[in-house]
């Protein structure tokens, strides 16, 4: 696939060195040219290019920025002038307070209804919000990727795409769900920074059950 990235920090870099060794075509834009750089380098990406270059003629495009940015990334992509419309956008925003994991979002939406709003047209698909970016190196124990949104396309391309990193989608339902799926990683990072494993806290099913 022909993969944009928005974003040079550790997702972005750890997702997209992911898809790259997949065999995939990765473009990588960012504010800063020379972060954008290093970025694309380690990736192992094609040259760095501009927001707006990233997002054209994509099969998917990464939106891996922080909550406080999100409007500015989005904004440098044409996204408010249809530059993704039709385009599977996927959001790993965690806009929750660090160490905490409260929502930073006031209104009671998701942080990835926000995006569809700032994107008119993109079709936006919630995943890769749970896992730290180095859960996406080679060689790690397989998860499982929930994913919520409403275009059904987009969630088939991006389900290929958790595949590709070596774990399992899940489709938890449309992108109403997705204010969920992020007070669920709230939840994982308060246990977290608090010292409790998040996994003791979650029943596990039984055999047979």
């Amino acid at each position: 696939m022909r993969i944009g990235i928005l974003g040079t920090g550790t997702m972005a870099v750890a997702l997209g060195t992911a898809w790259c060794r997949a065999g995939h075509e990765v473009l990588v834009g960012g504010r800063s040219p020379d972060k954008t750089a290093a970025a694309a380098t380690r990736m192992g990406a094609t040259p760095a290019v501009s927001p707006a270059e990233a997002v054209t003629g994509r099969d998917a495009v990464l939106l891996a920025v922080s909550w406080q940015g999100l409007p500015d990334a989005l904004r440098a992509a044409g996204a408010a002038d249809g530059a993704l419309a039709g385009t599977p956008l996927i959001d790993p925003t965690n806009a929750v307070a660090h160490g905490v994991g409260e929502l930073l979002v006031p209104d009671g939406r998701s942080a990835a209804e926000h995006v569809a709003d700032w994107a008119p047209g993109a079709q936006v698909v919630k995943a890769f919000h749970l896992f730290a970016a180095d859960q996406w190196d080679e060689g790690r124990e397989p998860v499982t990727v929930v994913l919520a949104g409403d275009h059904e396309d987009a969630l088939r391309i991006t389900s290929d795409l958790v595949r590709d990193v070596g774990a399992r989608p899940a489709v938890l339902g449309g992108l109403s769900r997705a204010r969920q799926l992020e007070e669920v990683a709230g939840f994982v990072i308060g246990l977290a920074f608090s010292g409790v494993d998040p996994g003791s806290a979650v029943p596990r099913s039984s055999p047979g059950r």
